[in-house]
């Protein structure tokens, strides 16, 4: 599978994305057309726009005869293609009609990234990154960020909806009980991508934490994540201070995955800028 087709799948996607995201604004409607509900064609339409994508994360994997992890733009298609997914397990779970949406909208920007400044993608494999654990570490922690990217999203929208609200942010409600779920699986899986990179570590170099710039911006990520999960535990916490710290998580986050890569400390000394 050519890089050159990637357009091909991502436009298919993307409407197909878009279609489920227009009928989740009409799940309580029915298309008369075809006689389904619009719940059914959300499903439907971001299913398939998820196999489509991933069709050609497969064929790619089996062309460039590695898993297409090693670059940021690589990184970025499975980035693209958990968003939607993410997007659609929270409507499955809670039914708002807003994320199918924002995780689309997110995941175009993704894939116009690709398409407007393409990497390289060659076949070659630098030997660390031959591990068995290389791939379920960067997959899980691309999962990990689509999840937490989707509770970043339900954050800023309960922020904005308080604001324009008299009633305060209760930290009993759906909304709030929502994100807070995500949050805690998008933890769990960071944990586990964590657990794996430290295997893959101990194979590729000999030892399982360097504290390398790369580990220690992840090592700093996870604590500031665990510092929201036991404040939210603390009966009295104020959920607007708990929202604002999610916010900052997801900006540290940010810099773990890829501002890394562009630190003078970082450049030419860690050994996860090998795709720089």
């Amino acid at each position: 599978m050519s890089w050159d087709l990637f357009i091909y799948f991502a436009v298919a996607s993307v409407l197909l994305w878009t279609i489920g995201a227009y009928a989740a604004w009409r799940d309580n409607h029915e298309w008369k057309a075809f006689h389904i509900s619009y719940r059914v064609l959300a499903y439907a339409a971001t299913i398939a726009g998820l196999l489509v994508f991933f069709s050609f994360i497969l064929s790619f994997w089996i062309s460039l005869e590695r898993p297409p992890l090693r670059t940021m733009g690589e990184t970025r298609l499975w980035y693209s293609f958990f968003l939607p997914l993410a997007g659609l397990m929270v409507y499955s779970r809670w039914k708002y009609k807003w994320i199918l949406s924002f995780s689309t909208l997110l995941a175009l920007v993704f894939i116009c990234v690709n398409l407007f400044k393409p990497e390289i993608h060659s076949k070659t494999l630098m030997p660390a990154l031959q591990s068995p654990w290389f791939a379920p570490h960067v997959i899980v922690y691309m999962f990990a960020y689509a999840l937490l990217g989707a509770a970043t999203l339900m954050a800023i929208y309960i922020l904005i909806k308080g604001r324009s609200s008299s009633s305060p942010i209760s930290p009993l409600s759906t909304e709030y009980e929502a994100f807070d779920n995500l949050v805690y699986v998008g933890f769990a899986f960071m944990t586990f991508g964590m657990l794996f990179g430290a295997l893959w570590a101990k194979e590729a170099w000999g030892h399982y934490w360097s504290w390398d710039p790369k580990e220690t911006w992840a090592a700093i990520t996870w604590f500031s994540y665990l510092v929201y999960v036991h404040y939210r535990r603390i009966p009295t916490h104020r959920p607007k201070l708990a929202l604002w710290w999610l916010l900052v998580c997801f900006v540290l986050l940010q810099m773990c995955w890829w501002g890394i890569n562009y630190l003078p400390s970082a450049i030419g000394s860690s050994v996860h800028t090998y795709n720089m």
